[in-house]
């Protein structure tokens, strides 16, 4: 999910941004027993309640947020963001200087094969959340992965599961030895803004195309052979369109475990680019380090056919690195397009892979830049 509101601080401001006080323990289990969710719409701002409604009211509308409900810490949200990214990235590869190995895994991806899982992803009526479906489709995930790591006992691949119904995946490559790990991340979701929890959200490229590169990534490296030096874990969020739910969950788990992050890149949409428009590999502006855009650059030139292009700032939550980022490790995001030149019909039972402008080559060179970034960082 992606999209940016010029409106958005006139309609925080009508919605009521600001809180007097944090959110005492009480209140938060009172309200949320009530229905209500616990939102947070600009950074400094103290959380608001909003009923289901106007939270989705606020989708409709296009205005980010972290749905904080189940993570909520008063310290945490009333501190100001710690940047320990800015050291983290001075343990970043300098330049890539493993081509000779990751060339030949490259030839190795298939958009026959991701063009195969996307067929079953977009069966589901929808992958909302809270929904049967979404549960299956999580599933589905689950399933396939554990199907590709085989009997690899380096690879562990689990549930992280939340209060809703579907759970998050999360499959790990132990290291030779320990160390900081390696994360790249998709959302498994999908939403119908009309109609979120039974309305058709097929969500081909909204991110059923991030979760299929980083299926067929997987896939490629375990028949690869591949066994990092430091761990590498691929993740697939659940309740990314309701507010960053499962990312924010991992995430600030991470966080409180002490968990070194080396990097986390996420691939929120990589299948279309507009007709008649310059076909790039977007990297986002904002919630990101620069150390690590600077070496996906070096990746995308070393890597993919395609140029990189500096995509506008993405605005606040507006996708999973955010939940990274507000924890204080190095984030990054590829992105399909520039903005104005990405996918119109997210969010709807248009979001197929029939529509003018989706395109497997395209999709297949964000593949190749997941790829190298695991195995650059991983080795």
């Amino acid at each position: 999910m992606k999209f940016f509101s010029a409106l958005f601080c006139a309609i925080t401001a009508a919605l009521g941004v600001v809180r007097a006080a944090p959110v005492a323990p009480k209140e938060l289990a009172d309200m949320a027993a009530k229905g209500y969710r616990l939102l947070s719409l600009a950074e400094g701002a103290e959380p608001v309640w909003k009923t289901e409604e106007e939270k989705l009211e606020l989708l409709r509308s296009k205005v980010h947020f972290f749905d904080v409900t189940e993570v909520y810490d008063p310290k945490e949200e009333n501190s100001a963001h710690v940047d320990f990214s800015a050291l983290a990235s001075a343990r970043l590869v300098p330049a890539p200087s493993h081509s000779s190995a990751i060339t030949p895994i490259l030839k190795t991806l298939s958009t026959s094969n991701m063009q195969s899982y996307l067929t079953t992803l977009t069966s589901y009526n929808n992958r909302y959340y809270t929904s049967s479906t979404g549960k299956a489709a999580s599933q589905w995930i689950f399933d396939k992965v554990t199907e590709f790591a085989g009997s690899r006992s380096d690879i562990k691949v689990s549930k992280f599961t939340h209060s809703w119904a579907q759970f998050s995946v999360i499959a790990r490559f132990e290291g030779k030895s320990s160390g900081p790990v390696t994360i790249i991340g998709a959302h498994e979701d999908s939403i119908n803004l009309s109609n979120p929890s039974s309305g058709r959200a097929p969500g081909a490229d909204d991110d059923g195309s991030g979760t299929v590169n980083l299926l067929e990534v997987f896939r490629a490296l375990v028949a690869a052979g591949f066994k990092p030096s430091t761990p590498v874990e691929f993740h697939w969020y659940s309740g990314e369109e309701a507010g960053l739910l499962g990312s924010q969950a991992i995430a600030k788990s991470y966080k409180s475990k002490g968990t070194a992050v080396k990097a986390f890149l996420e691939l929120d949409m990589s299948a279309y680019f507009a007709p008649g428009s310059k076909e790039v590999i977007a990297l986002e502006a904002d919630y990101i380090d620069s150390g690590l855009n600077n070496f996906l650059k070096q990746l995308i030139e070393t890597y993919s056919k395609l140029d990189w292009a500096m995509d506008s700032e993405c605005g606040y939550a507006c996708s999973d690195h955010a939940s990274w980022y507000k924890q204080g490790y190095t984030t990054g995001m590829l992105y399909e397009a520039v903005t104005g030149n990405d996918n119109p019909n997210i969010h709807s039972t248009k979001d197929t892979t029939s529509v003018s402008g989706f395109s497997w080559s395209h999709s297949l060179e964000f593949a190749k830049v997941a790829l190298a970034y695991v195995y650059e960082l991983g080795i």
